[in-house]
């Protein structure tokens, strides 16, 4: 196989200098609903106005229903959690859109009977995403022993977790002039550290970390749909990211591989003014040597990883490939290495995430 044989799925470059996490990120840090105090909970107020402590019972809605959607005897299942103020309520009116049955705020004792309510719909309601979080955490404790009744009935349940740094969380909080659920008579720090500690094994299950820090409502939901619109599930999809060190690493990143110990062509002053998306540069990376030896080996070592995400019934994965700044070599290596997994048959996705933020 050769490295031009195949391209990734799908790609999003990142023309500009903007800073969000994800590439397509305009009217970031401004006015409006795209803003960075609305970003990707924009309903943060959503959440921390509701978010008080009581259990205010579930609060059920419908999307449309897809037509000719496959009867199911058992419907499949989206658990929604994660920080207070991530994204949970965007999230989860995204799968409304896409027809899904969306249950929020369902203590977790009661996921095994919404199952067991959609499989007597006769394939009505095929898929359900149920949204779990703090504002249940009396019934939390429970969530576990739920999960485990789920697999032994063989239900298709995946975990989505939405992650955003304190800053973004604590600009959320502030911007809508509401405490966190958690922190009581102390300062809304102290209630997200102690939700972190409250979710860290539910975020260590998860197949699908989004971390929103630095996106908007939109490019939230761009996520989601990239995840669940298809008609037909793909058995793994990946999400190929390249990054700067220097911008910090990403924290939804599975696995993070160093391009570090090639030479930098932002030395060469006529390859220093373009990305690992130009040819030259691009020819430069992969004439360093070591430059292809890593990219047959790492994606070798992929095949057997991605082997074994299949048998455990992961299907998402981020692979983050850094360099210095995120311009040249990560790019380069990126956009080989997402060739080589569409190749193999993974449906991929390219992300540039610092490239035109110098």
């Amino acid at each position: 196989m050769t490295d031009h044989e195949a391209q990734p799925t799908a790609r999003r470059d990142q023309p500009t200098g903007d800073t969000a996490d994800d590439p397509v990120r305009h009217g970031a840090g401004q006015g409006g609903e795209g803003s960075a105090h609305g970003t990707a909970d924009s309903d943060a107020g959503d959440d921390a106005g509701r978010d008080t402590g009581q259990d205010n019972g579930a609060q059920v809605s419908t999307g449309s229903e897809t037509a000719g959607a496959p009867e199911a005897a058992i419907p499949e299942l989206v658990i929604i959690s994660g920080m207070s103020g991530a994204g949970r309520s965007t999230a989860a009116k995204c799968l409304e859109d896409l027809g899904w049955f969306v249950v929020d705020n369902l203590p977790p004792a009661l996921i095994p009977t919404m199952v067991e309510l959609g499989a007597r719909s006769q394939g009505n309601v095929a898929r359900i995403a149920v949204v779990v979080d703090v504002r249940g955490r009396r019934f939390f404790d429970n969530l576990r022993e739920s999960l485990a009744d789920l697999e032994s009935k063989h239900v298709t349940r995946r975990i989505v977790f939405l992650e955003s740094s304190d800053e973004a969380l604590v600009r959320r909080f502030e911007s809508v002039r509401r405490p966190h659920p958690l922190q009581g008579d102390g300062r809304i720090v102290d209630g997200i550290a102690a939700e972190r500690e409250l979710l860290r094994e539910l975020r260590g299950d998860a197949d699908l970390v989004i971390d929103t820090s630095s996106l908007n409502v939109h490019e939230l939901r761009a996520k989601m749909d990239a995840q669940f619109a298809g008609e037909e599930e793909p058995e793994l999809r990946a999400t190929v990211m390249s990054f700067g060190f220097k911008y910090g690493l990403p924290v939804d990143a599975d696995l993070v591989a160093d391009m570090r110990f090639l030479p930098n062509p932002h030395w060469v002053p006529e390859l220093r003014p373009y990305t690992g998306l130009n040819e030259e540069v691009a020819a430069y990376v992969f004439n360093q040597p070591g430059a292809k030896e890593f990219l047959d080996r790492y994606a070798e070592l992929l095949r057997l990883i991605a082997a074994g995400y299949r048998r455990e019934g992961k299907r998402y994965v981020t692979i983050a490939i850094g360099c210095t700044g995120g311009k040249h070599r990560s790019v380069a290596m990126s956009e080989k290495l997402a060739a080589r997994l569409a190749a193999e048959g993974v449906e991929t996705v390219v992300v540039h995430r610092d490239m035109g933020r110098e």
